[in-house]
């Protein structure tokens, strides 16, 4: 029996619903107050199960005649204020889960992210061989998944059969608004500029594909960039603003900009009591140049990935 954590997100969602076209049954989970995504509704191969991955005795009860499990949760956040969610979750939430499944022999798939690889090289791609080195200036998000994968290899080291595979951004027409999403709601509503800096993204279905692939290859204790191309933002918005039929974003947000941009912004959720719009981290990551090799995984399982000119239009089309 398989077992997907974080069922109910972008992610999980899809993974679950490539799996259950198969024909294959599966235990989804969920936290209590979490939704089911309609993509999920009603799909009578699914067993739903009610857990906390912070809950111990939750989790026991949900491995219950489990063999693979597919670890999708995880909390996505770049506002310094979730610090202490984001090491609780990805963390400890993680480490519970290859707990478990070392305890009960049970092979682990652990979604991890680009952002536990090694930092951006000077011409030259980053690799699953890089290793990431601390950074004070680090946001939480990337030390959290980097922790939280150094628990799957903890757990490997002590006998667990898991393989991990690091994601870069991920699209998809399930995102919605939310999450990457929340990039093509703010260039289809007139953003008039762009960052230099540069990153790996890929679409939702292709990140699922592969896991699949590589949760049923003899792969283990290896990890793997799941990644179709890499973007300049200005490119990606670009080809978001060509897709919606508005005008693309053409200055360049310079440092000093984007510094006085998420102080506005810091300054603005003081009075409005919402989640500032734009936070240091993400300030500081839409400047770095970040670009991935994606050549393992396509050895590996010899996947063709969707081009990404392709994603960004039918994700267009849908939110048009």
């Amino acid at each position: 029996m398989i077992l997907v954590t974080g069922a109910t997100g972008f992610l999980g969602a899809e993974l679950i619903h490539q799996l259950t076209a198969q024909g294959i049954k599966l235990k989804a989970l969920k936290r209590k107050q979490s939704v089911i995504p309609d993509l999920l509704k009603d799909n009578q191969l699914i067993e739903w199960a009610i857990a906390d991955i912070n809950d111990l005795s939750d989790l026991e009860e949900a491995f219950d005649g489990v063999d693979q499990v597919y670890h999708c949760a995880a909390l996505v956040s770049f506002n310094p204020k979730d610090k202490a969610k984001l090491l609780k979750i990805n963390i400890e939430g993680t480490s519970n889960i290859v707990n478990l499944c070392q305890e009960l022999n049970v092979r682990l798939l652990h979604v991890s992210s680009v952002a536990a690889l090694g930092n951006a090289k000077k011409g030259a791609l980053i690799t699953e061989a890089d290793f990431w080195e601390y950074d004070a200036k680090a946001h939480s998000y990337a030390i959290s998944k980097y922790e939280g994968e150094m628990e799957v290899w903890r757990g490997i080291s002590e006998g667990l059969d898991a393989v991990i595979v690091n994601p870069s951004v991920i699209i998809g027409k399930g995102a919605g608004f939310e999450g990457s999403g929340a990039i093509f709601k703010l260039v289809k509503d007139g953003l008039s500029y762009y960052t230099r800096g540069a990153t790996g993204i890929v679409d939702v279905t292709d990140v699922a594909k592969c896991m699949i692939a590589l949760m049923n290859s003899n792969e283990t204790a290896e990890r793997f960039t799941i990644s179709s191309e890499n973007y300049h933002y200005k490119q990606f918005f670009g080809e978001i603003a060509a897709g919606y039929g508005v005008k693309a974003p053409s200055k360049e947000a310079k440092p000093w900009m984007l510094n006085i941009a998420w102080r506005a912004a810091k300054l603005g959720s003081l009075f409005t009591g919402k989640p500032a719009s734009l936070t240091s981290d993400a300030a500081r990551s839409s400047l770095n140049e970040s670009l991935y090799s994606n050549e393992k995984i396509k050895k590996t399982i010899g996947i063709n990935f969707k081009p990404l000119k392709q994603s960004i239009e039918e994700i267009c089309k849908q939110h048009s």
